[in-house]
């Protein structure tokens, strides 16, 4: 295998300083101090052709919860991001021509190094994440399971026979790597959501540059030293962190290099649109994971219990962050109250808010004030429309970043909550009639990403799981996430589906060939 790496030389970046950066982490400025972080896998800069290098300028990372400076990241632009671009296509011919069973072998060992390092992964997860230490450790869990799936799908990379219509030719199916990806990944699961894309890629024989949210690289850049540990080879796995500020030309500098074949990315709707046209120039493939707005829905025929337990997982589980949690409740009015009543009393037993370090806490703190901003706002948007709050509707005392967990009944859907995508711990409750009603609600956005209900009538799980528009259902379940089964939505939630059997297809080319004179 040593045959085809690339030769770990220094890169020659028009606006870094090229050398090996220190392991640590440092902390600039006063103010609380930051948690301590495992420094073995703390890394700084940016991570360019199995080198760590440094930009012309840093950036800070936040502890959510605390507001301190965990440190600062080299602040990658425009020109670091095409030098990741070609290292990542020269180290390409080398990486999608070795054997599958090497590729396999070297993710196995990636995952495998995970898996050593979980802990401290976690611990980094919640540092720049927030989320509870518990929840980091089942992401990073997650996280590496995409590594171990991939690893073995590596292997089962088919193509086909074809019966011909004529006697002299042969009819043969092959299955490509589409060469370089750009990765471009949001902060709510800052591990999982580049492994599930990495993880296909390499194993498909792509090369990656990864380009992590502004306030979550520091797990990219831990995942880049497993993978420099593992023995992936230079230029196969390449990290590009930015500030908020170079974000942009950053991105933009990604979808329109001639070099990059394949843009992969998870976050808004807004942001997706923008993607897709800097990417039709050139007429890349893309895979999107976009915006959602989840529709559960409670049927009378319901386990009332069971559909607590599921809406409780479901809504604040990473205090409401994620692309598939809950957005709207909608209960038929024979267990309204009955439901609203006991999700009311499960919000207060079971959820604690508080640091994500700290023993018991369920719900930390969310990314930034202006994702508090979000929900206050359509909290008092809901109110003054009629709404009532049966718990929480206020930020928590222990810091700007906290928010109650809320529970909203007598909603309706002219409110802001039900029209858009608060990612946070808001639940707002909608109560129906029929049937029809409730689809037809859930079905009224432009996104479809998730969708749960409960019932406990056949006919009508069935009806109702293919009537609803959107690429996941949970049929009395409110988590749905599994590394074997397809991720991805409908409608403006997005292009593509990943993890699964089907997740490697979206970076490998279809290639017929045609043998004639036979």
């Amino acid at each position: 295998m040593a045959s085809w790496r690339l030769p770990r030389t220094p890169l020659l970046l028009p606006r870094a300083a090229q050398r090996l950066l220190p392991a640590p982490l440092r902390r600039s400025g006063s103010g609380p101090a930051p948690p301590r972080l495992p420094g073995s896998l703390v890394r700084s800069g940016g991570f360019v052709g199995g080198r760590w290098v440094q930009a012309a300028a840093a950036f800070p990372v936040l502890d959510p919860a605390s507001g301190a400076e965990l440190g600062r990241v080299a602040d990658c632009g425009v020109a670091e991001a095409r030098a990741a671009v070609r290292a990542a296509w020269e180290a390409g011919p080398g990486w999608s021509a070795a054997p599958a069973k090497e590729r396999s072998a070297l993710l196995r060992k990636w995952y495998s190094l995970m898996m050593e390092n979980k802990d401290d992964l976690a611990k980094i997860i919640t540092a720049e994440n927030g989320k509870p230490l518990k929840e980091a450790q089942g992401e990073v869990l997650y996280s590496a399971s995409f590594l171990e799936w991939f690893a073995e799908e590596a292997r089962r990379i088919y193509g086909d026979i074809i019966p011909p219509s004529v006697k002299d030719r042969r009819l043969l199916v092959l299955k490509q790597p589409v060469g370089v990806a750009a990765i471009i990944t949001p902060w709510n699961f800052p591990s999982a959501m580049i492994t599930r894309k990495v993880g296909a890629a390499l194993a498909a024989g792509c090369t990656v540059v990864v380009k992590p949210a502004e306030d979550t690289p520091l797990s990219a850049l831990a995942l880049a030293e497993l993978a420099n540990q593992a023995g992936i080879p230079a230029g196969v796995y390449n990290v590009v962190p930015c500030s908020q500020k170079q974000t942009p030309a950053v991105g933009e500098a990604l979808c329109t290099d001639p070099l990059v074949a394949k843009i992969s990315f998870t976050g808004s709707t807004a942001t997706g649109k923008v993607l897709l046209h800097h990417a039709a120039g050139t007429v890349k493939r893309v895979s999107m994971e976009l915006g959602g707005h989840a529709p559960f829905i409670v049927f009378d025929s319901a386990d009332v219990d069971r559909a607590v337990a599921g809406a409780l997982a479901s809504k604040y589980r990473n205090s409401g962050q994620t692309c598939v949690c809950t957005n709207r409740f909608l209960v038929q009015k024979g267990i309204h109250d009955a439901f609203v009543e006991k999700f009311a009393k499960a919000i207060e037993r079971e959820l604690r808010v508080g640091n994500g370090f700290d023993e018991g806490t369920t719900q930390g703190p969310l990314i930034n004030e202006k994702a508090v901003g979000k929900v206050e706002r359509h909290i008092s948007d809901a109110v003054s429309q009629g709404a009532s709050i049966v718990t929480g509707g206020k930020r928590h005392s222990f810091g700007k970043n906290f928010f109650e967990p809320t529970l909203l009944s007598n909603v309706t859907t002219n409110m802001l909550c039900t029209q858009e995508e608060t990612f946070g711990p808001l639940a707002p409750v909608i109560k129906f009639d029929t049937e029809a009603e409730a689809v037809a609600i859930a079905n009224s956005a432009n996104v479809g990403l998730a969708g749960y209900f409960y019932s406990q009538d056949p006919a009508q799980i069935w009806r109702v799981a293919e009537q609803l528009e959107v690429g996941m259902v949970g049929v009395n379940e409110g988590i749905v996430s599994s590394v074997e089964c397809p991720f991805g939505g409908v409608k403006q939630s997005g292009l593509g589906r990943e993890g699964s059997k089907y997740g490697i297809d979206e970076y490998l080319e279809i290639k017929y060939v045609c043998f004639g004179g036979l």
